[in-house]
C-alpha cells in the first residue's frame, strides 16, 4: 500500500472503532450500579410479548426494568390491561410518563421509579422481562413467592436457567430473530 492508501485506511479503521463505541456507549446503563443496558423492545415484538402472556383487560401487567414505557403503554393502549413499570433510571421514567400521557393511559398505567427487587408483585398477573440472564434467575424466587398460581411471566432473549419455561417462540423483527419465553406459576 501506497502512505497516502495507508492513511485511508487508518482513518476509516479510526472512524470505525470510534463509531462503535458510540453504539456501544449509548447502550452502557445510564445509572451507576445498574446491571442492565437500555435496549429498546421492537414494537412488534411487544405485541407478541403481550399476546404470548394472552393479557386481557383483566389483567395487571408489571414490566419490570420498564425503560421507556413501551409494554405498559402497549398493554394499557392495545389490551385493555392495567400496567405498572418499574424503573430504576430517572430519565427512562419521565420517558415513560411522557409516553403515557401521549398515548392517553394516565388511568390504567402507572410508572414507578424504584429497584425490580423490592417492587411488590403481589398484584401482577402478567410480568415482562428483558433483562439478563443473571437477573432473570435472580429474580426467580421472587416470581414464585409474590406471583398468584397462573400469572404469567414473559422473557424477550433470556430464559431462567434450569427453570424450563411452559412454552418458547421465535419471532422475527426486522429481519433478527428474537427468543420469547413464557412461564406459568404453578399451584402451591
Amino acid at each position: 500500500m501506497t502512505p497516502p492508501s495507508l492513511a485511508r485506511a487508518a482513518s476509516a479503521l479510526t472512524r470505525l472503532l470510534v463509531g462503535s463505541l458510540v453504539l456501544l456507549a449509548g447502550c452502557a446503563p445510564s445509572v451507576p450500579g445498574q446491571e442492565v443496558p437500555d435496549v429498546r423492545s421492537h414494537p412488534f415484538i411487544v405485541i407478541e410479548m403481550l399476546r404470548m402472556a394472552a393479557v386481557t383487560p383483566r389483567d395487571v401487567v408489571v414490566d419490570l426494568g420498564s425503560g421507556d414505557g413501551r409494554i405498559v403503554v402497549a398493554a394499557a393502549h392495545e389490551f385493555g390491561a392495567r400496567a405498572i413499570g418499574v424503573e430504576i433510571d430517572p430519565a427512562l421514567v419521565a420517558e415513560s410518563h411522557a409516553r403515557v400521557r401521549r398515548y392517553g393511559v394516565d388511568e390504567r398505567v402507572t410508572i414507578i421509579q424504584g429497584d425490580l427487587f423490592t417492587a411488590d408483585l403481589r398484584q401482577a398477573t402478567v410480568v415482562m422481562l428483558y433483562l439478563s440472564p443473571d437477573l432473570n434467575r435472580r429474580l426467580r424466587p421472587k416470581l414464585l413467592e409474590e406471583l398468584p398460581a397462573g400469572a404469567r411471566i414473559v422473557s424477550q432473549h433470556f430464559d431462567m436457567g434450569d427453570w424450563p419455561p411452559t412454552s418458547r417462540r421465535q419471532v422475527l423483527a426486522d429481519g433478527q430473530r428474537e427468543d420469547l419465553y413464557l412461564w406459568v406459576i404453578p399451584e402451591r
